[in-house]
């Protein structure tokens, strides 16, 4: 009997996103359909919604987001409203029954930016249905979502192309 789990991605590492659509693959092998909301990358190009697209109807991707947003500038009323929509269509596909795994991309940055409250959120996560399996990505996972978890990985940074100016590498990084 599937039993659905709560798995969290997590850490100041590269790969989080990377690991969570390398899962979406995995369960997409299985017969899975997929989902990814998106709470903090916008609308800009990315080539993770251009592989969703090719792998439709298995995997859908929803970018929900504003872009990224800055703590020491506080969230603005757009980006609460946004992430707000965000998790309201989260809880809406986690409680549909059309998906078996549910990606919530970044969703520990758009707690941890005060765009959403995460008593709100535990509580929608622990509501899902029994088989369902959740990951939740995103830096500055609160200890209260580790606990929550049945699965726990921090990606941390050993070494980054960053720190001698390599940019962004299509294909890699975006």
């Amino acid at each position: 009997m599937r039993r659905g789990l709560l798995i969290v991605f997590t850490g100041e590492g590269k790969g989080k996103t990377t690991a969570a659509l390398g899962t979406a693959l995995r369960a997409i092998g299985q017969g899975f359909k997929v989902i990814m909301i998106q709470f903090i990358k916008g609308a800009w190009k990315s080539s993770e919604i251009e592989s969703a697209k090719r792998l439709a109807p298995m995997l859908e991707i929803r970018p929900m987001g504003r872009g990224f947003v800055f703590k020491d500038k506080g969230p603005t009323p757009e980006d609460i409203k946004a992430a707000e929509e965000g998790w309201a269509l989260a809880k809406e596909k986690m409680q549909s029954g059309e998906y078996d795994l549910v990606i919530l991309d970044e969703l520990n940055n758009a707690i941890h930016y005060g765009l959403l409250k995460l008593d709100d959120v535990l509580q929608g996560l622990k509501a899902r249905p029994a088989t369902l399996h959740v990951l939740v990505t995103g830096r500055n996972a609160r200890p209260e979502m580790i606990e929550a978890a049945d699965l726990v990985t921090e990606m941390v940074c050993i070494k980054h192309p960053y720190q001698k100016g390599i940019v962004a590498q299509a294909g890699i990084d975006f």
